[in-house]
């Protein structure tokens, strides 16, 4: 069970440390320099909080972001009775040349204030010290949308196991500032905490079961939520406003969206839920697995993983499960994924890299592990020893030229072969 339990919530205290820490955390310094007092020594009772930044979307177009409240009356929750199924998402797109909007929030103001709170807590960092609501995004909020002919490729986003739909900000910025519309889905009450309009916040509430059943039971309930996400998106696509309370839609969303392409990625029980997605559902013509599992136990493989998939997946995977790499050559889901699969398929692996490497956590743990003294070998376990700005800017190019050549049907050659410019990255053949 170690490869599960790694790629899916990792597990044991450490992990009880860092699963909480990683949902709100800071900015590598060597993507953006920390404000003042971020450096080797805390911030003191008298300074400013510290101010943790994400590094900026590299694209042509400037990024906006909108939430959207979605209510499936037809599907009851499966986690808490007599109530239908809510969902949290939000919508990152290009935006028109900027109109003084002000930028998203990375976590909503209660969500943010729950998480420090939990941070501070877990390890030991006291109370004031870390500005958890004041964690910005590059995304001009409600802005209008750019005007294309057509429409902009959709990619939906599935957070990991019991883990935020923040934790992607970083690559889904940089996909919406190259041309598409991302759609980050927060699957509640798996998740720490969603908030909802007007202050309401949802916290966790799994029932007690097998941890193979219970991977089963999310596994299915993230694949319904997407599927109603991309029911509810081709309403927004066709003009109309799928919020639950119908708040103004910022001018022009529903004409940027293309629902023709459409894609999906996830990290970890993400990444899962987007090969079983793909497997359930033809409107998702793309996908990519960061670092996930697709089995429930080492005998209990998905059904992606036996049957396999005729469409274009990218793998990506990091560091070791027990002695091996996390590859198709010696992870055995991997592998019958592979050898069943009969679409485009590619393979990549970061050696120096870790579980929590191709999430927001790679940029944030470094400046949170300058400013407090943080358990010894936590930010080496999570994220690896690879190079924080180096690694961000290979997953941004991989994950764009494998949508780029397959949504867009742009060739890119960065898919062919290992690239000097990358060499954090090996191509596994």
């Amino acid at each position: 069970m170690r490869t599960i339990s790694r790629r899916w919530l990792l597990g044991g205290a450490a992990v009880a440390v860092s699963a909480a820490m990683v949902s709100t955390a800071p900015a590598a310094p060597a993507l953006a320099a920390p404000d003042p007092g971020s450096g080797s020594a805390p911030p003191s009772a008298t300074s400013a909080p510290l101010r943790l930044r994400l590094p900026a979307p590299t694209g042509p177009h400037p990024v906006a972001a909108t939430e959207l409240h979605l209510v499936d009356h037809g599907r009851p929750d499966p986690w808490v009775a007599a109530k239908p199924r809510e969902l949290m998402v939000t919508v990152w797109y290009p935006a028109r040349p900027a109109g003084g909007e002000p930028l998203a929030p990375y976590l909503p103001p209660l969500a943010a204030q729950r998480y420090g709170e939990n941070l501070a807590g877990m390890l030991g960092i006291p109370a004031g010290q870390v500005d958890w609501a004041g964690i910005t995004t590059h995304a001009r909020a409600g802005a209008p949308a750019r005007a294309k002919r057509g429409g902009f490729p959709v990619v939906v986003y599935s957070p990991g196991g019991e883990r935020p739909r923040a934790e992607g900000t970083v690559l889904v910025e940089e996909l919406a500032s190259r041309g598409y519309v991302v759609v980050t889905v927060d699957h509640t009450y798996e998740a720490p905490v969603v908030e909802f309009p007007g202050g309401r916040v949802e916290t966790q509430r799994l029932p007690d079961l097998e941890p193979a059943d219970l991977m089963r039971a999310q596994i299915r309930t993230r694949i319904q939520d997407t599927r109603f996400v991309l029911d509810q998106l081709a309403v927004l696509a066709g003009g109309g406003n799928p919020d639950a309370g119908r708040r103004p839609l910022p001018r022009g969303l529903g004409a940027a969206l293309d629902l023709s392409r459409a894609g999906m990625f996830g990290h970890s029980a993400g990444g899962f839920t987007t090969a079983e997605a793909m497997l359930a559902d033809r409107r998702l013509d793309a996908g990519a697995d960061l670092d996930g599992s697709m089995a429930y136990g080492r005998d209990d493989l998905g059904d992606v993983a036996e049957r396999g998939l005729d469409r274009p997946f990218l793998l990506m995977g990091a560091g070791l499960v027990g002695s091996r790499p996390y590859t198709h050559l010696d992870a055995p889901d991997w592998r019958s994924f592979w050898v069943n699969s009969t679409g485009w398929k590619l393979d990549l692996y970061v050696p120096e890299g870790q579980h929590f490497t191709f999430t927001d956590r790679q940029v944030l743990l470094p400046q949170l592990d300058a400013a407090f003294p943080l358990p010894e070998g936590l930010v080496a376990g999570l994220i690896g020893t690879v190079d924080p700005g180096r690694i961000v800017t290979s997953q941004r190019a991989y994950l764009t030229a494998f949508f780029d050549q397959h949504l867009r049907q742009r060739p890119r050659a960065l898919l062919d072969r290992p690239s000097p410019r990358h060499p954090d990255v090996t191509f596994v053949r």
